[in-house]
């Protein structure tokens, strides 16, 4: 069959896509960016990669004909103007206009639980793209999930944020809201069988797993499956906005994303049936199976997707391709080159650097501009990287993005997300004996040279102690 899959460079999409190949299906790949897709060329010969925006229709142009059918995974919770609903709503109705033109016999959408009468700004979000898409002449099959346990997924890693950094913790009454969380295994499962099975067309099911589970309870269990001893105390009078800056300010979380998570865990996500499990026979794993699971990765470093690298993590907007050429007109640049001894070794440490190995000299510094960023309403450095020695693409690396990374030729590129008054770039590359570093700065007026400026005296020792660290 061929299959059409938005949101391919996504947390599910990611997931979903190498079980679709093993399953025999011709896969097209629909995505904003192709310099985010990353999959091995060995694997590419049942994918067919395209560029589309849902919100660009004479970009959908690009979607074929003869699909059998299609996952929706697209979500806009990285827009930064606020209007995200919006964009949701928008982005259905182009898709299924779109989709209407082609010999699609289904659609499949991975969305919220939405049984509570008063839902958040996110959840009804969800539900709206729901009823837009039911509203196609193609089949829908809906599947509502609440909490999504994996290695990478947004909500497992700030409950281990907030576990790993918090002996005591005093949080919002909303911790008290129960839940049904399911294993992003069993999420794959469902979305896999439900493939294509007339059973499942034109309907909506809750998915989760057997276990009900308040968020303070959730915590809890974590503790316990790490052999932590952990206390929490709720209290009434923190507001959606104190709890959002609480999360924002103790996880890797983004303050937007921070905002929409608070709103909807006000909501109780339970299922209000368990039909499909009966219908696919499936038996979804318990939440401390989901969580065992995940630290097993975790520990393997065996992760295939991260939220941390969506866009939804930063204020990063446009193509990595915008950012790939690093600018020099009116710009300031700290250029270094030191000689190698080992290119083996020193492009190890590059694709190494960040995240929990830390940036090899004055890591107190990197940390305390980490929190400052945080304070100005930045990424900071908590989001770490995905792999302890892998890049890509689109990846985060703490408050970088990466734009290029080609282990091979030895070259790497990074696109500093801090907030900046301007812009910065920071790359490395090997060319014969030799590793290259540069730091280039865009300025953005007077106070970004003055920023520069300001900064100067450290780069001295901070960038020349990082690259003796890359070479000996």
């Amino acid at each position: 069959m061929k299959i059409l899959l938005t949101g391919a460079t996504g947390y599910i999409g990611k997931r979903l896509l190498p079980l679709l190949l093993k399953n025999g299906h011709q896969v097209i790949c629909c995505v904003r960016d192709k310099s985010r897709f990353n999959y091995p060329q060995t694997d590419q010969g049942n994918v067919q990669l395209i560029e589309a925006d849902f919100l660009d229709v004479a970009s959908l142009v690009n979607i074929p004909g003869d699909i059998d059918a299609a996952y929706y995974l697209i979500h806009s919770m990285s827009d930064t103007s606020g209007s995200y609903d919006k964009m949701e709503s928008a982005s259905a109705y182009n898709f299924i206009n779109r989709l209407s033109l082609t010999k699609a016999r289904q659609i499949i959408y991975l969305s919220g639980i939405v049984n509570d009468r008063s839902l958040s700004r996110h959840l009804s979000s969800r539900k709206a793209v729901e009823d837009i898409l039911r509203s196609s002449k193609v089949p829908c099959t809906a599947l509502r999930a609440g909490i999504i346990v994996g290695s990478g997924s947004a909500s497992f890693e700030i409950i281990r944020d907030l576990v790993d950094k918090l002996p005591v913790m005093i949080t919002p009454k909303w911790l008290n809201t129960r839940c049904q969380p399911i294993a992003v295994w069993d999420v794959l499962e469902f979305l896999l069988r439900s493939l294509l099975n007339p059973q499942t067309y034109n309907q909506s099911f809750d998915i989760g797993g057997p276990d009900i589970l308040s968020y303070k309870e959730m915590l809890l269990e974590f503790a316990r499956a790490k052999k932590l001893t952990r206390y929490i105390f709720t209290v009434p009078v923190m507001t959606p906005k104190l709890s959002s800056y609480w999360l924002y300010f103790v996880t890797s979380t983004s303050y937007r994303l921070a905002s929409a998570l608070v709103g909807s865990m006000k909501t109780e996500v339970v299922c209000q049936d368990n039909r499909i499990n009966a219908l696919l026979h499936i038996s979804p794993m318990t939440y401390r199976e989901a969580l065992e699971r995940a630290l097993e990765k975790i520990q393997k470093d065996d992760i295939i997707s991260s939220w941390k690298d969506s866009l939804a993590s930063s204020s990063f907007t446009g193509s990595i391709s915008q950012y790939l050429k690093v600018p020099k007109k009116g710009c300031y640049i700290d250029r270094r080159k030191k000689e190698i001894i080992d290119r083996g070794y020193t492009i190890e440490k590059i694709w190494s650097i960040g995240g929990q190995t830390g940036w090899y000299y004055a890591d107190w510094l990197w940390d305390l501009r980490g929190f400052l960023d945080k304070v100005f309403g930045g990424v900071g450095t908590r989001r770490g990287r995905t792999h302890k020695n892998a890049l890509f693409p689109g990846d985060a690396l703490d408050f970088w993005r990466v734009v290029y990374a080609d282990k091979k030729q030895g070259k790497l590129v990074l696109y500093a997300e801090m907030k900046l008054p301007g812009e910065a770039w920071l790359e490395f590359k090997i060319i014969n004996n030799t590793l290259y570093q540069a730091a280039t700065f865009k300025p953005k007026g007077l106070l970004g040279r003055l920023y520069w400026y300001a900064v100067l005296p450290f780069h001295g020792f901070i960038f020349n102690g990082m690259l003796n660290k890359l070479v000996n």
